[in-house]
């Protein structure tokens, strides 16, 4: 499996064309207690960059963006019922929703957890 990063400070872990998205730990700490999400329909075909859904914490509120172009092909239902998965567990249960990749070419530009580190650092 791999795992990769964007600047917007969302995670995928990638398994064969499937990429599962989430927020990184660094995301959901800077926008303290998530009290709400709002997650893209399942079918949805979306483009990288394209928002795919919203964040809501009691501090503010944050689009979530497409790392890849591709469609949805599931959400995370437990996380709309309990947004507060995007804090206790971003990188596991917090996940928000999967996406059939369409260019795995678009991996490229995307981070390792080394240059996230970095950059999330700075």
């Amino acid at each position: 499996m791999t795992v990769k990063y964007t600047e917007d400070h969302e995670w995928l872990k990638i398994e064969g064309d499937i990429a599962t998205v989430g927020i990184t730990v660094h995301a959901q700490d800077a926008l303290g207690d998530v009290v709400f999400v709002d997650l893209p329909a399942v079918g949805a075909t979306l483009t990288q960059k394209e928002t795919a859904g919203v964040v809501e914490s009691v501090k503010a509120a944050a689009d979530v963006y497409m790392p890849v172009s591709g469609e949805v092909t599931e959400v995370n239902e437990a996380l709309r019922d309990d947004p507060s998965l995007a804090n206790t567990d971003p990188l596991n249960a917090g996940w928000f929703f999967k996406v059939r990749m369409s260019d795995a070419s678009e991996l490229d530009a995307l981070m390792d957890e080394t240059r996230y580190s970095s950059f999330s650092a700075a």
